[in-house]
């Protein structure tokens, strides 16, 4: 599959800046712009290069981190966990400094999310998770060197086996898990890197960093 043969809703890999797609998340993202006006407020595109072998997927924007900064897991504590991770694994090179501009990049690796606009409350509606399906789709197939996922979190998960036709129940969720995929990829299941997790001790660092090893040894 190429990305020639994938149309979106708006003619792009990324959603444009005012993506007009879901209502309930438009009008949030139009409370969050009067609110904070200095800010990201838009649709947060993937990071890190198309030519990456391993893309790494998680949920949606954080209000106060990818929504604020324009850069997925950017600004918030998952992304310290998650970008210090894919430096010690050789996946990224400069110092993370939570900011889009602080020079850090990926190396081999890439970063998005299954709905590419804040939610309210952090929970996307099954609607907006259609609604962003083709994004996450022709991403993938804009990926010619793409040989493993990392979903980074349960919703994660299930929205790459929606976005594949694939049965949950065939591919169960599990921290370390790894699922064949139809044309030759894997995919990887984490707990999601959040506070909540780490602070709880559902999620380790050496848990997190087993899985990523995982990742790169079945990929």
């Amino acid at each position: 599959m190429t990305a020639a043969a994938i149309t979106t809703p708006t003619g792009g890999l990324e959603p444009p800046r005012d993506c007009p797609l879901c209502p309930r998340l438009v009008e949030f993202r139009t409370i969050n712009r009067a609110a904070f006006p200095d800010r990201h407020n838009a649709p947060v595109p993937a990071f890190g290069s198309l030519d990456a072998r391993y893309l790494f997927i998680g949920l949606a924007p954080g209000l106060r981190g990818a929504n604020w900064s324009g850069r997925p897991f950017t600004g918030d504590y998952a992304g310290d966990l998650l970008y210090a991770t894919l430096k010690t694994f050789g996946l990224a090179q400069g110092d993370y400094g939570a900011r889009p501009d602080d020079g850090f990049t990926l190396l081999n690796a890439r970063v998005t999310n299954a709905v590419r606009c804040v939610p309210p409350e952090n929970k996307p509606l099954p609607a907006e998770f259609k609604a962003c399906r083709p994004f996450l789709l022709a991403e993938m197939a804009a990926m010619p060197n793409l040989r493993g996922l990392f979903a980074i979190g349960r919703n994660a998960h299930d929205a790459v086996l929606s976005l594949l036709d694939l049965r949950k129940s065939a591919h169960p969720f599990a921290h370390g898990a790894v699922h064949a995929l139809p044309e030759g990829q894997v995919l990887v299941d984490s707990y999601h890197c959040s506070r909540y997790n780490t602070n709880t001790g559902r999620l380790t660092e050496a848990m997190f960093h087993q899985a990523v090893k995982t990742l790169l040894a079945a990929a």
